[in-house]
């Protein structure tokens, strides 16, 4: 049987007819840890009860006693025996057995995000972040596969955190596929309920992107870093300052975080990034994404301390503790310009971050065996990591969070954080102090595209297009948004010379509603025109404009009272679903931890259709919209610029505008009190 039709029968076939072979867990590779023992035992019997009902009945004495050695071993029920033996990657969209074009590219998007190459965890269908999920289970890929495989442009599959609910009656205009993730009932999204009620088999966490299916590779991290580091430096730097030979001190190599190194070489500073996983670091190093490796702090030190002095612009990775690096840095009097953190502290406990003092083995071996000791290890850790940096910062370090929950979890541990009030964190989060005035109330914010005929020509004709359509805007542009236009103008143009692709034949540029509207219907028509040669799927990351109510991170410079609401990314996803989006998704935790954020996201198919052209047109603008409303309600400055420039040029949209207030007219209301 040839490749292809192997491939179609698996997925067609589902669940196996045929109970497959038990195969062992491949040794090596980059597992994931070991989750936390949280069940009681009836809990776990309910584990494997659930598991069961995937399968036949005949089946179930000998999966049930597999599926408890799982989840005695690994602390959940993945179901490696059926894991498909055909390899995971994403396959041109017209490889695919479907009956509708935009089932196929969802099924491309699905194993792009499960590829090797591309998923940090993939035995256990986890793509980035340490626990973000694209399904909890092997059952739940087989069978919403065979889903997609079956289903009409009538019919939308319905996900509940991973499991494939079924294919429901709808519409040509109705989503493909409505995605939830996480959702739990308010009071149970404590990071142990996610550990109990992932265990059970019920929930997933589905980080941003890979839970929506819209992972592409650290590619997309690679340009909001870029955009981000490239902006600090312009606001610790005198104009026209250059950031070569300037040191950006941070953490982490694994999925998102990968991205740090080549994003410093874009921006064109000395990147040095620890990591405690060798597997993770060699991987990144392997793949061109860090310049060189260092095991011996003592070499990184002295290579760090020559790209100083040569004004160089490279990416230095550790592989070791970054606390022990600022503390190093700071005795060899090595001055750090930027100082951040990417480590996955939205998963503290389970192998997001690991202590200093502890080898990466033996912090892996405390996690599970004795988490409050792992735990205490871990408080003490950051309480030590913040008290380097504030030293680094008194010589002048900018340090800013990097949406990771580093500050917040470094205020749990009782580290000195807060500033001279006691309540705000003296370090800004990087929204607060960049993205967020200079980038998402202006409405810019991720725009992603994937080509689905697999054809690097086809992504060349894209980023022409997509350049095309960003210099004739910035032509006409205010001068409240050249710069944005300017630094991705430069991103696309140098996008194929700095290799960005993983897996998918993807790209990312920030736009606002105007421009991702114009990229698209350049693309819709060079796909109806035959210039490219299949169908093109928009996306973006949830960490957006519109997308995630987020109080420390993506709505951190929301100042009314209303960053811990919800309400933007609720209506985002709703409104997306009935305006054109192909698939639409929900998640709870994405970023920066489970019961913290609530962010949704969409996919679009673009084939070349009038039909797609006029979906385009009405849910991108939205979808940016909605977001640039609500900020500018919540009286931000540039978000008022945005929307009111809106409104001028779009007669059907009218929202609420703020009467601003003068500050004396508050004073001293309620200083008897």
């Amino acid at each position: 049987m040839n490749t292809t039709a192997n491939l179609h029968a698996q997925i067609l076939q589902g669940i196996p007819k045929k109970l497959p072979s038990r195969r062992e867990y491949p040794q090596g590779g980059n597992p994931a840890p070991k989750r936390k023992d949280i069940l009681s035992a009836s809990e776990k019997k309910l584990s494997v009860q659930n598991a069961l009902r995937y399968f036949p009945k005949d089946w179930h004495q000998e999966l049930a006693i597999e599926f408890a050695e799982e989840l005695k071993t690994y602390g959940r029920i993945y179901m490696h025996r059926f894991k498909p033996d055909y390899e995971m990657y994403a396959r041109p969209v017209s490889e695919y057995p479907a009956k509708t074009q935009h089932a196929a590219a969802i099924m491309l998007m699905i194993q792009n995000n499960l590829d090797p190459a591309v998923a940090q965890h993939p035995e256990e269908l986890i793509t980035y972040g340490g626990n973000g999920a694209v399904f909890q289970n092997w059952a739940q890929y087989l069978l919403t596969m065979k889903y997609l495989a079956e289903m009409t442009d009538e019919q939308t599959l319905h996900m509940y955190s991973g499991h494939p609910m079924g294919l429901f009656p709808s519409s040509k205009d109705a989503p493909r596929v409505v995605v939830t993730n996480g959702m739990m009932i308010p009071n149970y999204s404590k990071p142990d309920d996610w550990e109990k009620y992932n265990a059970l088999g019920v929930t997933q966490y589905g980080q941003m992107t890979a839970g929506s299916y819209m992972y592409i590779g650290p590619q997309g991290i690679v340009h909001g870093t870029a955009i981000t580091v490239m902006n600090a430096f312009r606001k610790v730097l005198k104009e026209g300052g250059s950031p070569k030979g300037k040191v950006f001190l941070t953490a982490g190599l694994g999925g998102m975080s990968g991205a740090q190194p080549k994003a410093g070489n874009i921006a064109s500073c000395i990147t040095v990034c620890a990591e405690v996983n060798p597997e993770a670091a060699k991987k990144r190093h392997d793949q061109g994404w860090v310049d060189e490796l260092y095991t011996h702090l003592d070499d990184l030190v002295q290579r760090t301390q020559k790209a100083i002095n040569d004004n160089e612009v490279v990416s230095l990775a550790y592989i070791g503790n970054v606390v022990d690096v600022w503390e190093r840095f700071y005795t060899e009097n090595i001055f750090v310009h930027l100082g951040s953190d990417q480590t996955s502290l939205h998963n503290p406990w389970a192998g997001g971050y690991y202590p200093v003092g502890l080898s990466f083995e033996e912090s892996n071996l405390l996690m599970v065996e004795n988490p409050s000791a792992f735990k205490e290890k871990v408080q003490e850790s950051l309480r030590r990591q913040i008290n380097t940096i504030n030293e680094h910062a008194a010589r002048g370090t900018y340090f800013f969070d990097y949406g990771n929950a580093f500050l917040l979890e470094v205020s749990r541990a009782g580290g000195e954080v807060f500033a001279e009030d006691g309540i705000r964190f003296r370090y800004p989060s990087y929204v607060q102090d960049i993205l967020g005035p200079m980038c998402f109330d202006y409405g810019f914010g991720p725009f992603r595209w994937v080509c689905t005929s697999g054809n690097p020509k086809d992504l060349q004709k894209t980023d022409a297009l997509a350049l095309e359509v960003m210099q004739d805007i910035k032509s006409k542009a205010p001068s409240e948004i050249q710069q944005q236009m300017q630094d991705n103008i430069k991103w696309i143009q140098e996008a194929e010379q700095n290799q960005l692709v993983v897996g998918s034949q993807a790209r990312i540029l920030y736009a606002d509603a105007e421009g991702r509207t114009k990229i698209a219907e350049a693309f819709n028509q060079a796909i109806a025109s035959g210039e490219i040669g299949a169908p093109i799927v928009l996306g973006r990351d949830h960490h957006d404009v519109s997308g995630t109510d987020s109080p420390f991170r993506e709505t951190s410079n929301i100042y009314d009272g209303s960053q811990f609401t919800a309400d933007m990314a609720i209506h985002n996803v709703i409104g997306d679903s009935f305006r054109g989006a192909t698939w639409v998704s929900i998640h709870n935790g994405g970023g920066v931890g489970w019961g913290e954020v609530i962010n949704g996201g969409f996919g679009m198919v673009l084939d070349g259709s009038d039909e797609a052209s006029a979906r385009l047109k009405n849910m991108l603008f939205y979808d940016v919209n909605n977001g640039i409303s609500r900020r500018s309600w919540a009286r931000n400055e540039e978000a008022l610029f945005a929307i009111k420039r809106e409104m001028e040029r779009t007669p059907n949209l009218n929202v609420t505008l703020p009467h601003l207030v003068d500050s004396e007219i508050l004073d001293n209301l309620f200083d008897s009190e």
